[in-house]
């Protein structure tokens, strides 16, 4: 398998001059984590190996505010950058790249628009979309949903847009499975259970995710130290695993994550 990813997240609020990062708990109870590209430097610097920009308060009239923050990051961050929230056509992820992002990510309108993933893929290859999925357990079972079998009862899960705002009724499992055919390169995989919970990954909704895909999955929600990352690594083939609040609010390092990692086999970059 390929080095295992770690990869800090930074879900934006554009609605302040500049920017700011923010962390929330189940997608609420949102609280201040600091400013958008001086968070980036410190992660390039401090090891990751990837980033992700989600705007969490995307609406047309922000999106210079967003195109402003991935061009003064890329300035002094060189690894991979994704960016994502708001972009709805094939004209903002013009601007998101030509900004200095490597990769987009879309949920809202790619659940809205599905062959919006089919024109990224086409124009920009399938390495560039990125496919985010934010997903909920529901117990109440019914047809023609992919049923998953977890600890606490047998389970589908819901996709939700807008932010965790809306819920679609759609299967994420099933969704996963079509992203991909219409070309999506990865998906990005949030438990909105488990978000900003501190109680670790959704091993269940994880593991049946990247069984059922071969494109590379990562997942999110629920990260609280290194034996989180180091489990979802160790019971699933997650490519790479994506955390903020333990990162934002100093709790450990990249790099402590990725000494810890590798000390105990995982194959990571150092």
């Amino acid at each position: 398998m390929l080095a295992r990813r770690i990869i800090p997240c930074l879900d934006c609020d554009l609605g302040v001059p500049g920017g700011r990062v923010v962390k929330g708990v189940e997608f609420k109870k949102i609280r201040y984590a600091g400013i958008p590209w001086k968070l980036a430097a410190k992660y390039y610097l401090d090891g990751a190996d990837e980033i992700v920009f989600l705007d969490i308060t995307a609406s047309h009239d922000r999106r210079d505010t967003m195109v402003s923050v991935i061009k003064k990051t890329s300035q002094e961050v060189f690894v991979p950058l994704a960016v994502g929230g708001g972009i709805k056509s094939k004209e903002d992820v013009r601007d998101v790249f030509n900004a200095g992002a490597d990769k987009i990510t879309i949920n809202t309108s790619a659940l809205n628009h599905p062959d919006l993933i089919t024109e990224i893929s086409d124009l920009y290859g399938r390495q560039a979309v990125v496919v985010a999925i934010d997903a909920k357990r529901r117990y109440e079972l019914e047809d023609c949903r992919e049923i998953v079998q977890t600890p606490e009862g047998p389970c589908w899960f819901e996709c939700s847009i807008f932010g965790g705002r809306k819920f679609t009724g759609v299967d994420a499992i099933a969704w996963a499975k079509k992203a991909e055919k219409l070309g999506a390169g990865e998906i990005l995989l949030t438990s909105m259970d488990k978000d900003g919970t501190y109680d670790g990954f959704d091993i269940q909704l994880t593991k049946e995710v990247v069984h059922r895909i071969k494109i590379p999955v990562i997942a999110s929600g629920g990260c609280a130290n290194p034996a989180h990352i180091l489990q979802v690594f160790q019971r699933t083939d997650v490519s790479a695993a994506l955390a903020a609040s333990i990162f934002h609010f100093g709790e450990y390092s990249i790099a402590e994550v990725k000494n810890y990692l590798s000390e105990r086999g995982v194959n990571i970059r150092l």
